[in-house]
This record gives structure tokens, sequence and C-alpha cells, in this order.
């Protein structure tokens, strides 16, 4: 009888112990979701604001407005008033003061007609 019960305490035992070695990665997994889900908005925040910073961002930005610039001045009325909002919406977020000169003026010619024309 003392050798059933001592092998029912093994298994019992081994069991438990099984449920150990799988518990701590589950705790582990669950220890870095619930890491990730307080710290990764501030990481991609981060992120953001470096990659605003670089100079490939800025000189993207720079050239695709230059681009609007000049199919704004080749479109007729109808396409203007189009081609207006899309570039205000465009540098809204942005920084003018990394704009050149010529941009800038443009940028706020275009506020100017807009606020005009309401």
């Amino acid at each position: 009888m003392k050798s059933v019960l001592s092998a029912i305490g093994s298994v019992v035992l081994v069991m438990l112990a099984g449920a150990a070695v799988l518990a701590i990665p589950w705790v582990i997994q669950g220890n870095d979701f619930f890491l990730y889900k307080v710290f990764a908005p501030q990481y991609e925040s981060v992120r953001r604001d470096t990659f605003e910073q670089s100079k490939s961002f800025n000189q993207g930005m720079i050239q695709e407005l230059q681009n609007m610039q000049f199919e704004y001045v080749k479109a007729d009325n109808a396409h203007q008033s189009a081609l207006s909002s899309i570039i205000l919406h465009r540098v809204a977020d942005y920084d003018e003061t990394k704009l050149p000169s010529d941009l800038r003026r443009f940028i706020s010619q275009l506020r100017q007609e807009r606020s005009v024309s309401r």
C-alpha cells in the first residue's frame, strides 16, 4: 500500500513539475505582452520623431511640395482649387521653417487665397 501511495505521489509530483515548466514560458510571454503594450506607443513615438527629423524626410517633403507647386502653376483654375487643398493638407503638420523661402511664400499665398475665397 505504501508503494502505491509513493507511486501516486511521484506521478503527482512529476505532473506539478511539468505544469511549472509549462507555466514559466507562459508567464514570461505574458509579461512581454504587457510590457510591449505599455512601452510600444512611446517607442513608436520616438521612431516617428526621429524619422521626421531625418534629412531624407525633409528633402522628400520639399521635393514633393515643389512638384505640387509646379503642377499648381500648370493647372487651370478648377484644378488649382483641388491642388491647393491637397498642398495645404500635406503641409499642415510640417515645420515650415524648414522650407525654402519660395515654398513658404507659395504656401502663404495659398492660405491667403483660401481665406479670401471663404
